[in-house]
């Protein structure tokens, strides 16, 4: 099945680094609908993995939390409460009871819980219905696997093959316009565009279900790419470490459940595992237990409010916030940060700096930091630049906070990069990520401002390119960016000239807005940005492998750059920009051009 294509229109409005609602809600609803399906990969490579990589007691479990997650995306009508949701138990034990007191046996309700712990094929106690065979879910969501009408019809779902590529490659990711034959009933409707409740921010002004909103957040398609790597069999017999990481990563599932059903007010007790110490409940915030290592956690909800038992050690309560986060008074219990909306119309924004999935595997590139750990301070920081970020957004054009709203959901807070000085940052986008920014602390509104310019229409032109063919280029790197000291490949180049492109605009629109010294400023940091777009457009346009797309999309790009010139920069600061890039263009041939093949002609 083919989605609706990008039209003419809006491929000349990204073209120019631009975007309008409705353009921007395309590219967003595209990103979900990916997300559907790489979930529904994950749970078919799950059921047809073998039983010594995927227990069936682990599908069991996915299908219990997948339950749990159709429950929570029923809708309620205003006012009525969700009824209770009965989980089967994790099958490695049963719940553990208060220091002293006796185990319940299998199947039997926790002494102290709202609702009954179940072992698979069976019924609820409060329920008529007759029990279902085993492998089935609870009657509290629909029978099938997934449930019909909610994210995907099972029945529409093929799985994989053993000859075709695996979800976890390359070749699966879909290729742009089309969408997996599977997804017939996963096309989001029109109010669904984008998480825009106070429970996952957004700019559509749609309110989605809790489960939708948990899993269009930007750090589960991480999560969801780490499973599908873990369930590929091709690499031979699991070992013990991709064993481990399967584990936790299908345990996840489970967290990502209960914390969709505790925001749709689900009352449910489900067993979880805390990993390393430490149990993560995404979105919300992550307790350290008392002991060590993997340790079973039974956690409760009921009106707002979660129960976290471990064993030999007190209870701690975590109240849900309306927003993002929650809040404990247990010093064991670490919430994940808010910031307020971006505007007085947005819900917060979610600074998270708990959520297991937040980093990229593997080493990471050396001008970017690690993940960090926020303090008091950095909180503060990023606070105070970020009350300024949409003011400073505005000078460089309206647009600038529109598409800010309409495509960040998250923001990642990372180390600044070694020997980093004065104003220097990293920051980064992924595409496995849609929707998440992550950022060294910034130095001020206008540092934050300029980042959100530039990795956005990364993320703009990534989700671009999966709907569109834009060239056929390989991946071998050749080509002369400003920017960088190693040779870049053509969709790299054209990554890096987009985002320069837009960052010229937004500094040019800043610097005809300011007043000195800020538009003096503005003005040098347009200059450069120009002259670095202007060194490496020329092989954008020339290439032999762009598409007819491809080409109408780079002609507007080319186009705007030249439009600048009707406006420009004092000479000064043009001189210098143009000084710069010679410079950079005679290092970067003295080290590399002997090495390189020709770019084609």
């Amino acid at each position: 099945m083919i989605r609706p294509g990008v039209s003419d229109r809006a491929l000349v409005e990204l073209g120019r680094t631009e975007g309008t609602r409705e353009t921007l809600a395309l590219l967003v609803r595209d990103q979900d609908t990916r997300r559907l399906l790489l979930l529904r990969a994950v749970l078919d490579a799950a059921e047809a993995a073998d039983p010594a990589l995927c227990s069936p007691a682990q599908k069991a479990r996915l299908r219990a939390d997948w339950a749990l997650l159709a429950e929570a995306d029923r809708p309620r009508p205003p006012g009525t409460a969700h009824r209770r949701a009965a989980v089967p138990p994790d099958p490695r034990g049963t719940p553990h009871s208060p220091p002293g007191a006796p185990h319940p046996a299998p199947g039997t309700a926790h002494p102290r819980s709202p609702t009954t712990y179940l072992p698979p094929g069976t019924a609820h106690p409060s329920s008529a219905a007759p029990p279902f065979p085993p492998g089935t879910v609870h009657p509290s969501a629909s029978a099938s696997y997934p449930p019909p009408d909610t994210f995907q019809r099972s029945s529409e779902a093929p799985r994989f093959p053993p000859d075709a590529p695996h979800p976890s490659s390359a070749a699966a990711h879909l290729p742009p316009g089309a969408v997996h034959p599977s997804s017939a009933a996963a096309h989001l409707p029109p109010e669904a565009v984008h998480p825009s409740s106070v429970a996952s921010h957004g700019g559509s002004g749609a309110v989605l279900s809790p489960a939708r909103a948990r899993l269009f957040h930007p750090l589960t398609g991480p999560w969801a790419l780490s499973c599908l790597h873990g369930l590929d069999d091709r690499g031979g017999p699991p070992d013990e470490h991709r064993t481990r990481r399967l584990r936790q990563d299908l345990a996840h599932f489970s967290a990502i459940a209960a914390v969709a059903a505790a925001r749709a007010g689900i009352a449910f007790t489900v067993r979880l595992t805390a990993h390393a110490g430490v149990l993560t409940l995404p979105s919300l915030g992550s307790l350290r237990t008392a002991a060590s290592g993997d340790v079973p956690v039974d956690v409760s909800h009921r009106e707002g409010r979660l129960t976290v038992r471990q064993p030999d050690a007190p209870d701690v309560v975590v109240h849900l916030e309306s927003a993002i986060g929650a809040w404990s008074g247990a010093l064991a219990w670490t919430p994940v940060h808010a910031l307020p909306g971006l505007t007085s119309s947005t819900g917060p924004m979610s600074l998270d700096d708990v959520d297991p999935y937040r980093a990229a595997p593997g080493p990471r590139h050396r001008t970017l930091g690690g993940p960090a750990t926020l303090d008091d301070g950095d909180c503060k920081r990023w606070l105070q630049a970020w009350a300024g970020t949409e003011a400073a957004l505005r000078t460089g054009g309206a647009h600038r906070v529109s598409e800010a709203v309409a495509l960040l959901r998250c923001l990642v807070p990372l180390e600044r990069p070694p020997g980093a000085e004065g104003r220097d940052s990293c920051s980064a986008t992924r595409h496995e990520a849609f929707g998440a920014l992550l950022s060294s602390t910034p130095q001020d509104a206008l540092a934050l401002a300029e980042t959100l310019v530039h990795e956005l229409h990364h993320a703009k032109l990534a989700a671009l390119g999966d709907l569109v063919r834009l060239h056929h280029a390989d991946a071998r790197p050749r080509y002369f960016a400003p920017w960088k000291t190693d040779p870049r490949p053509y969709d790299g180049l054209l990554q890096g000239v987009y985002s320069h492109l837009a960052l010229a605009d937004y500094y040019q629109r800043r610097a005809l807005r300011t007043a000195p010294p800020d538009s003096e400023y503005a003005w040098s940091r347009h200059a450069r940005y120009r002259a670095q777009v202007g060194a490496a457009l020329p092989a954008l346009v020339g290439s032999p492998d762009l598409t007819v797309r491809g080409r109408r999309f780079v002609d507007e790009m080319a186009a705007t750059y030249e439009r600048m010139a009707d406006r420009p920069a004092p000479r000064n600061h043009t001189a210098r920009a143009q000084a710069y890039v010679r410079a950079a263009r005679d290092l970067w041939t003295q080290r590399h051009a002997p090495a390189l093949p020709r770019p084609k002609e």
